[in-house]
């Protein structure tokens, strides 16, 4: 191809005047000077406010954890695990808390205890998490009695320590219908009303590190089915209802000292301490300050995690 050549006018051509004008005459030169005197001392004296360059206010992060105005349902929150952490989200600041569980009166005390600690207007609910109609109803209930669901902890669940080839299929269907089954139906009668209102919300599961490990010598095969399958479906929620603003998190401890776990003390208690690399098991309320990080609004730009809380356990 033939070269072509592109010539430009000299740049002192192309800025050149094209035309001259005479001077303005002098009175119009003296009325434009005496109008611009007079502006500039009508012209306030005083400084100007800094102009800053952010388009974030700032936030003191620990505001960012503040639950005020929020109403809680948690599942299995009678006692342990799940109670010690419907007392952290009390403590931040909550308007009201349900309690859904099949103990009653430890629920209800449950509920005394911490309307009385707290100031919080606390509920009740008697649920068998199994059953999808009493789940809706009591989900309803609470939108009904206390205004609204903007955060769920799942708390309910059941563990079994049984020799696979000794499991009858009716006892491992059991852990599968209130584990994995149950945290569903509650979480998908939670998110209907959460999505129906358009705030979002955070739904909490409350998986295992069995979700993730084999957690040897434990004969618990339908445990950690279980607890796998909660762990993603948890996920699977995160990706569906992420438009909805409704994150979907899970919380999956290692071994707690919880009165469940305590009746294995003489069989398997010191090996469990044993295998973790702290040496212990964890208290239930070293769970609080996640569950309140993924309730608040500390953890807004977190959705579809799983968060081991396990001592090291499952680093080994």
């Amino acid at each position: 191809m033939a070269a072509v050549s592109v010539q430009f006018a000299p740049v002192e051509d192309v800025m050149a005047p094209t035309a001259s004008f005479p001077p303005a005459p002098q009175h119009i030169v003296d009325e434009c000077h005496d109008a611009i005197m007079t502006a500039a001392a009508k012209a306030p004296t005083e400084s100007l406010e800094p102009v800053t360059t952010s388009v974030h206010r700032k936030r003191n992060v620990f505001d960012m954890f503040r639950l005020d105005g929020r109403v809680a349902v948690v599942t299995g929150g009678a006692r342990g695990l799940g109670y010690s952490m419907a007392e952290g989200l009390c403590a931040a600041g909550l308007s009201g808390i349900a309690i859904l569980d099949l103990q009653t009166d430890l629920g209800e005390s449950a509920c005394k205890q911490l309307h009385s600690e707290y100031g919080v207007s606390a509920r009740f609910y008697r649920l068998d998490v199994r059953d999808e109609v009493a789940v809706q109803d009591a989900m309803d209930s609470v939108v009904r009695d206390l205004g609204k669901i903007d955060i769920l902890i799942l708390s309910a669940g059941v563990a079994d320590l049984v020799h696979a080839e000794d499991y009858s299929p009716a006892k491992f269907r059991r852990v599968i219908d209130i584990n994995l089954n149950g945290s569903f139906v509650c979480a998908q009668a939670a998110g209907k009303h959460m999505i129906a209102a358009g705030r979002g919300g955070s739904i909490i599961f409350i998986g295992s590190m069995s979700g993730s490990i084999v957690n040897w010598p434990n004969p618990q095969s339908a445990y950690n089915a279980s607890k796998a399958g909660v762990i993603h479906l948890m996920k699977s929620l995160s990706a569906e209802w992420a438009q909805h603003r409704v994150r979907c998190n899970s919380i999956s401890p290692g071994y707690m000292d919880t009165p469940l776990n305590t009746t294995y003390e003489e069989t398997y208690f010191h090996e469990w301490k044993s295998r973790t690399p702290m040496g212990r098991l964890g208290q239930p309320e070293e769970l609080a300050g996640c569950a309140l990080w993924l309730a608040s609004d500390a953890s807004s730009f977190c959705t579809g995690s799983d968060i081991l809380i396990d001592g090291g356990y499952t680093v080994l």
